[in-house]
């Protein structure tokens, strides 16, 4: 059964650019990206080197957009990838990664090349939005040729360590206002009937169809299991969707989805997501998750071996 018609466009027709720019006017400013995430980054500056990797111009705004690098890079190591706010209203991701980077980074830096790109999609961060001005998904843009500026940057910045990329943890939450919002939104946009579904209550990774890592991905559930619960299969055996394939773990195809976690081809990749709406977590508790899967990746990364 779909849902009633979202209040842009035609229903059965996508989007032009009438649409996409009735849809940029309804968008407000909610909170600030300087204050809340460049204040804490500048705050960083004595233990990190501070890289500006590029800068959105979203007039009347600009975004410089910002990542924390190991003070101690060598460029011999393997590097451990951190990235969060890809989709901006994704509270928790970037929180998450700064909070990973103030109190846990120290206990790798000697391990290897860190790099936390902690907000990748500021814009949308302000707005408590997954797209940008464009009504893209910065999430399914990391291709080749990317029409979405912020995955191009991230791009550009990943480019020259790429091949040395042992660990990328990507991190997401999955909200009400995905049900409510963001996916209505998005069969508007794309012309296509909306089909209500559900949203987990917990903890769940995404990990690799092509390049499974099962021991890596329960690692990480393992840790954040202390730290809050995980995410249960529906009646159907699947978490949004897939099928679940170990406890609080599904599987996409990264890369043919131009995913985040699919920028390098790192052994160890795994895209989290948390339930902030939950009646049963707090949101410093998923701050506190998204950090500990954060820790339970690279300790696994860096100390595994095997593949």
């Amino acid at each position: 059964m779909s849902s009633a018609f979202y209040p842009i466009g035609t229903p059965g027709t996508p989007w032009g650019v009438d649409e996409i720019a009735t849809w940029l006017g309804r968008q407000r400013r909610q909170r600030s990206y300087a204050d809340l995430v460049l204040r804490v980054v500048d705050a960083l500056r004595e233990r990190f080197d501070v890289v500006q990797y590029g800068e959105l111009d979203y007039a009347p705004d600009a975004y410089p957009l910002m990542a924390l690098r190991s003070r101690r890079w060598r460029g011999d190591r393997p590097v451990a990838l951190v990235t969060g706010g890809v989709h901006g209203y994704e509270t928790s991701g970037v929180m998450g990664a700064l909070q990973f980077a103030e109190q846990h980074a120290a206990d790798f830096e000697d391990r290897c090349d860190l790099m936390i790109a902690p907000c990748v999609s500021p814009w949308g961060f302000e707005r408590i939005h997954r797209w940008n001005p464009q009504a893209l998904d910065p999430n399914r843009s990391f291709r080749p040729n990317s029409p979405a500026p912020e995955s191009a940057a991230l791009m550009r910045l990943v480019e020259p360590f790429a091949a040395r990329v042992r660990v990328h943890i990507d991190l997401h939450e999955t909200t009400d206002t995905d049900e409510t919002e963001f996916r209505p939104a998005l069969a508007a946009r794309d012309g296509r009937p909306f089909t209500p579904g559900g949203i987990p209550d917990g903890f769940y990774l995404v990990d690799d169809t092509d390049t499974p890592q099962p021991g890596f991905q329960q690692a990480i559930i393992d840790a954040v299991a202390r730290v809050t619960h995980i995410a249960p299969a529906d009646e159907r055996g699947e978490i949004i969707g897939s099928p679940v394939v170990a406890p609080g773990v599904i599987r996409y195809a990264l890369r043919p989805l131009g995913l985040c976690a699919g920028i390098t081809d790192a052994p160890y990749r795994t895209t989290t997501e948390v339930y902030p709406d939950s009646p049963s977590a707090t949101a410093d508790q998923c701050n506190v998750a998204q950090a500990a899967a954060v820790c339970a990746a690279l300790e696994y990364a860096l100390s595994y071996q095997g593949t």
